[in-house]
């Protein structure tokens, strides 16, 4: 049996793939004043780190099948912490963009590359537990590491806040060190690996996780995380501040719920998760839009806490199940780009809904495309029992 690799480490990879963006963000504004480029440059910014994964994290998935974890992941990191160093020394801000846009070819296999290591040395229900454990990880980092930016780049600016990506470097050493450089004996040839992915991600779960995983994150980036602290500040006036207090209270539900995965696996089938978190979704959304009241408001913000932190690891936990030890990484990998998709399709259709029905209409517009979840819940080929088992794909 393989030795298993400590969840603090696994933890660490998952946190060392959301840093491209969330270590970042605090600090846009002292980036561009410093190359004297405008505000509306701001999504390059963002985006040059985000952009590769899409089309990366499958390929990374396809060569950890391919080659093992080791080497891949350690390689990732490896280019991660080099080129978001180098990032700190760019003179100019297209330099930068080139840097970050390397730097995202790095994180691309972080997040889904941790998840596979879940997969692959726990199953059942103590694999829904961790990645579910895993996902609230995640939760707290989103939350966390913003403020740490923040703090370093108000106190020794942007450069030094940059360098702390090298990290990452440390962590590729680590990787090296404790995982094992396991690799298939017989290797097909690409094409024959690439035909048998693709038929084990077209079979009805992994596809419908999938399309799951899609539909969540585009609701997630267009409605909670482009439009509604827009509408914070148009509806209730509120200031920078309170609006990053109203975005981080989700954090709160979507922790509990999501350190809670295993409980709530064992209680309820997985359709059940999915269709109730697709309803409390929906109904955050359209109190989101319609409300007047603060108070309000920041109850329904905590429903949809509940609700992403609850569907995003169930959708995970059965995209792994699903997944032959053989795909597992280039399965769970097509599930990550698909969410990375949504992370880049859904502020690019808020924002065309904006400028037509405003910030209300256009959450409340996204309560009624949660309901697409909700009939996936329903009528997608999801467990209905709740015994948590390897569900393979043929």
């Amino acid at each position: 049996m393989l030795k298993r690799p400590p969840l603090t480490f696994i933890f660490t990879v998952t946190l060392t793939g959301i840093l491209a963006n969330t270590l970042v963000t605090p600090a846009i504004p002292d980036i561009l004043a410093e190359f004297k480029v405008s505000a509306g440059r701001a999504g390059l910014l963002v985006a040059a780190g985000s952009v590769a994964g899409v089309v990366v994290a499958p390929i990374a998935g396809i060569l950890a099948d391919r080659f093992g974890r080791r080497i891949i992941l350690t390689s990732s990191l490896t280019v991660f912490g080099l080129f978001g160093g180098l990032a700190a020394l760019s003179p100019t801000f297209e330099i930068l963009l080139l840097a970050r846009f390397l730097q995202g070819t790095g994180s691309a296999g972080l997040v889904n590359l941790a998840v596979v290591l879940i997969g692959d040395h726990w199953s059942g229900l103590d694999r829904t537990r961790l990645v579910g454990r895993n996902t609230a990880v995640l939760t707290v980092g989103l939350a966390a590491i913003p403020l740490v930016s923040g703090l370093v780049t108000q106190a020794a600016g942007w450069r030094v806040t940059f360098a702390l990506y090298t990290i990452a470097l440390a962590t590729a050493a680590v990787a090296w060190t404790i995982l094992d450089g396991r690799r298939p004996e017989t290797l097909p040839s690409l094409k024959a690996q690439l035909g048998e992915a693709i038929v084990v991600v077209r079979q009805p779960l992994p596809l419908a996780t999938i399309i799951g995983g899609f539909l969540a994150f585009t609701l997630i980036f267009a409605v909670f995380l482009t439009v509604f602290p827009v509408h914070l500040a148009s509806q209730f006036g509120l200031e920078a501040g309170m609006r990053g207090v109203m975005i981080s209270i989700p954090a709160l539900t979507s922790t509990l719920a999501a350190y809670n995965l295993g409980r709530i696996r064992a209680a309820v089938s997985a359709r059940t998760t999915v269709v109730l978190a697709s309803v409390s979704m929906a109904t955050a959304f359209l109190v989101l839009g319609l409300t007047g009241s603060l108070v309000v408001a920041t109850a329904a913000a905590l429903l949809y806490g509940a609700a992403s932190g609850s569907l995003v690891p169930t959708l995970q936990d059965l995209n792994i199940s699903t997944s032959p030890d053989e795909h597992r990484a280039a399965v769970v990998a097509v599930f990550v780009s698909a969410a990375r998709l949504g992370q880049t399709a859904g502020p690019l259709i808020a924002g065309l809904f904006v400028g037509v029905i405003g910030t209300a209409g256009t959450i409340t517009a996204g309560g009624a495309a949660a309901l697409l979840l909700l009939l996936l819940g329903l009528y997608g080929p999801f467990p209905r029992t709740t015994e948590i088992t390897e569900a393979r794909a043929e």
